[in-house]
């Protein structure tokens, strides 16, 4: 978009070059704020017309934030599962899981009594071949399946006694702040969905219509901030080596009477063109290096694009 202005540009300052060279030409400006869209979602809101004065922290635009939402709420459902789950191992198991364990203990030891009386008596039976070799295996299949659940039985009671360990309590910790973490990315992407002004200054242009689903990275609402403007110019070479930033200079704005004072605040190490270890010394003459100046609270009310030059030391 500004190559066509570009090339205008420099065919004025060339022209200028033969006829005057003391001024350098080009525009007034404000910074340009584009503000882009994180995700591609359709457009639901455009509260503030073009050409609108804004502040900062001012709603420009809205994209349909219903999926993002539902997204949010998982989320959130996600950090209260593992809250729980920690909070539940720090204060270890309850009287009745306790209690429940130890009743298991005793039927489990009841069981064991039971079975070791019924292989005792078959073995004594086997004896006085009142029964077969096996029922006497499974009466002592039976015994050492019951020592086997009394082992668990307590295994279990003493894990509940002993309460929760502390890379259990490390690793649901760790659940937590992952949860967390991913909900405030989840809605960080929601608020995301809601364009704000980031600065103070004047809504340029809406590229994209009502209704209309943007593309990712694509400008949603461009911004001109800044009170005052600054003219964009083009300082012929011979001038460069006697320009630094923070120096005063003359500005004239095409349809103002008289001058205003302007402010250097950058001018580039490098020209807008050709690079001159390819130029003879007659060509680098002109060269062309971008600055800005900017104006006084004066010229606050200036508009964007209007022609200024800048007179040189």
């Amino acid at each position: 978009m500004r190559l066509p202005s570009l090339l205008l540009v420099t065919t004025l300052l060339w022209g200028c070059a033969e006829e005057g060279p003391n001024v350098a030409l080009g525009t007034l400006e404000r910074d340009r704020i584009a503000l882009t869209a994180t995700a591609a979602e359709v457009l639901v809101d455009l509260p503030v017309a073009q050409g609108t004065l804004v502040k900062r922290g001012t709603v420009l635009a809205r994209l349909d934030d219903r999926e993002q939402r539902a997204v949010v709420e998982r989320s959130k459902a996600e950090v209260t599962q593992a809250s729980a789950n920690l909070q539940k191992l720090r204060n270890g198991p309850r009287p009745q899981e306790i209690a429940g364990a130890r009743a298991q203990v005793a039927g489990a030891k009841a069981d064991l009594r039971e079975a070791e009386i019924t292989y005792k008596r078959n073995t004594e039976l086997l004896v006085r071949k009142a029964v077969s070799q096996a029922d006497v295996d499974q009466s002592l299949a039976r015994r050492d399946a019951a020592s086997a659940r009394l082992d668990e039985a307590r295994e279990t009671l003493d894990q509940l006694l002993a309460g929760t360990r502390k890379e259990e309590l490390d690793q649901a910790e760790a659940q937590l702040a992952a949860a967390e973490a991913e909900l405030a990315y989840q809605q960080a992407l929601l608020a995301d969905l809601t364009i704000v002004a980031t600065r103070d200054g004047v809504l340029d242009n809406l590229p994209w219509n009502l209704g209309e689903r943007v593309t990712v990275g694509s400008p949603v609402v461009i911004l001109l901030a800044g009170d005052e403007p600054y003219a964009r110019v083009y300082v012929p070479e011979p001038h460069r080596v006697q320009i630094k930033e923070g120096d005063v200079l003359k500005v004239h704005v095409d349809g103002l009477e008289g001058m205003l004072d302007g402010k250097v605040r950058w001018i580039s190490a490098e020209p807008a063109f050709t690079p001159f270890y390819a130029l003879n010394e007659a060509d680098r003459s002109r060269f062309m290096y971008l600055a800005e100046v900017l104006l006084p609270a004066s010229a606050a009310s200036l508009p964007n694009g209007v022609p200024a030059q800048v007179e040189m030391p």
